[in-house]
């Protein structure tokens, strides 16, 4: 019988009650199966040798260590799904390469999962971080630009653009439309404030706003990003994506590698017409974990199948 070392923060193993219900779930319904489960603090420097020290299967929150035994995992952007991957989560996920073809999908399915999202997150005006609750007003047809912190592990390390190289080489197009830009919730660089704020004081067209990304999305001609979990809000939206880093769900988005694309990329994002829910439903419901399901451990347990070893 298979077993099974969670590997994760230090703060949820000094403190159980911080433990999410995912592991929770997880790791209550493998020891009812009979697996033996453990938990162990997830240290990078020493994650390596630990698994090679046993023959278990180890399951690694917030991880990127590439190995046969190794299943990397954390939110993948909308809760309540989960990235369970051999390679990392999110931008770092096997995801991105694997091929999203939306032919031959079941279309009442698709819309069915589509339309609950969208009630949960767009009618109900939420998203992963604390949203404003008063409406904002924004300029129909804008661009919508969503910053990230570029010192966050990941973000950084994934770019392809900077933030100030994102959002000068979208100002540089000959376009009219007002450019609406949002900093992260969670970025407390005030340089990064500081800086669009001058942009704006020199450009007509640039308005800060911390107004709530659905009021921002409703009124969007295009959402550009670097990889962040708004390119998933605004498909919710129908609204084409801009990304401007590596990403796992840019099969649905035109891809910025240098600053010079920035301007085929919005017309090419606008001129498309993008199959959204039936991405959001293969990525998701289909490459995901849900977290809510009462199959979650059987779902978990096929995907350690897929890796060969006996569960």
């Amino acid at each position: 019988m298979t077993g099974f070392v969670f590997h994760l923060p230090g703060s949820v193993l000094a403190d159980r009650a911080l433990l999410k219900p995912y592991y929770v779930k997880l790791t209550e319904g493998l020891v009812a199966r009979g697996h033996a489960v453990r938990l162990a603090l997830h240290d990078r420097a020493t994650l390596a040798r630990e698994v090679e020290a046993d023959g278990d299967i180890h399951i690694v929150d917030h991880g990127t260590r590439r190995h046969s035994r190794v299943l990397n995992t954390g939110i993948a952007y909308i809760y309540p799904f989960w990235n369970l991957d051999l390679w990392g989560i999110r931008a770092l996920s096997s995801i991105a390469e694997k091929s999203f073809d939306p032919a031959g999908m079941d279309a009442d399915a698709v819309q069915s999962f589509a339309n609950r999202l969208r009630k949960r997150w767009v009618v109900g005006r939420k998203s992963r971080y604390e949203q404003p609750s008063r409406p904002s007003v924004v300029p129909a047809g804008c661009i919508a630009v969503f910053l990230q912190s570029e010192t966050q592990r990941r973000v950084g390390e994934t770019c392809y653009l900077t933030t100030r190289q994102m959002i000068k080489a979208l100002l540089a197009r000959d376009d009219p439309r007002r450019v609406v830009i949002k900093p992260h919730p969670l970025d407390d660089d005030c340089a990064t404030r500081r800086f669009v704020v001058r942009i704006a004081a020199k450009d007509a067209r640039v308005e800060l706003s911390d107004g709530n990304i659905h009021d921002i999305l409703a009124r969007a001609a295009v959402c550009v990003t670097i990889n962040s979990a708004v390119g998933l809000e605004a498909m919710l939206h129908g609204v084409p994506v801009v990304l401007c880093g590596r990403a796992d769900f840019h099969h649905a988005a035109v891809t910025v590698i240098k600053p010079e694309g920035m301007a085929p990329a919005i017309l090419r994002a606008e001129a498309e017409t993008w199959p959204h829910d039936a991405f959001l439903y293969w990525y998701l419901n289909m490459k995901c974990l849900n977290a809510g399901k009462n199959s979650l451990v059987d779902d978990f347990l096929a995907r350690v199948g897929a890796l060969s070893v006996p569960a």
